[in-house]
């Protein structure tokens, strides 16, 4: 009796990027080469480079992949609402992609896809009433909300410690007790009211800018 040959999927860009995206999100971004995509693939490593010139390629393949998966509110809802969908939309796509975030965190928005999503975020701004000058500043607060957030649930302290010698629970109790009061606070069973907490500050804060009177 004859033995089957099993028959790898063939390769296309889409299949290849959607299979680095699960290494770096399984074992991290430091895991993640043409050589251990190629294995993964069952392929050899030059056969990438026929859709990836190089690894920044597939990068942006990866990064467009993730940008794809945020939904975004329809515009006839309020401002508030579309606002507040999209940050929790945000933070699902960051914890689906916990390996990749952190490059996705730093990326330069400039390819057409990274415009794009930076176009519809700030449609929403647009949509609250504000100056030019306060609506570029609440996005970028915006922005470094939802990016500091996401890269602390995705490899901040829940994670463990990073230093060589972490000080022991009890000698941190002694000479940081404000710290660890709070520190329970910071598990992820506490994540997601974090992220209400501060989300629904910065939509508060605007409503204020945006009752303001005009000088």
């Amino acid at each position: 009796m004859k033995k089957r040959i099993s028959k790898r999927q063939p390769l296309n860009s889409a299949t290849i990027a959607l299979e680095a995206l699960a290494i770096a999100d399984a074992q991290g971004l430091e895991k993640l080469s043409f050589r251990t995509l190629a294995q993964k693939l069952k392929c050899e490593a030059m056969s990438l480079y026929h859709y990836f010139p190089s690894k920044a390629h597939l990068m942006d393949a990866m990064t467009n992949i993730c940008l794809a998966e945020i939904e975004f509110p329809d515009s006839q809802r309020p401002w508030q609402e579309r606002m507040r969908e999209l940050g929790w939309n945000y933070r699902k796509m960051a914890l689906r992609h916990p390996g990749f975030y952190p490059f996705l965190a730093v990326y330069r928005m400039n390819s057409l896809e990274g415009l794009n999503v930076l176009n519809q975020v700030l449609d929403v701004f647009e949509a609250t009433g504000l100056d030019v000058e306060m609506r570029a500043r609440q996005f970028r607060i915006f922005g470094y909300f939802l990016v500091g957030n996401c890269l602390d649930e995705t490899i901040g302290y829940a994670k463990g410690p990073s230093a060589a010698e972490p000080v022991p629970n009890e000698l941190a109790a002694q000479k940081f007790p404000a710290i660890m009061v709070v520190g329970r606070f910071f598990s992820p069973a506490h994540h997601a009211r974090t992220f209400e907490v501060g989300l629904e500050a910065m939509i508060s804060e605007i409503e204020r800018l945006v009752a303001l009177p005009e000088k």
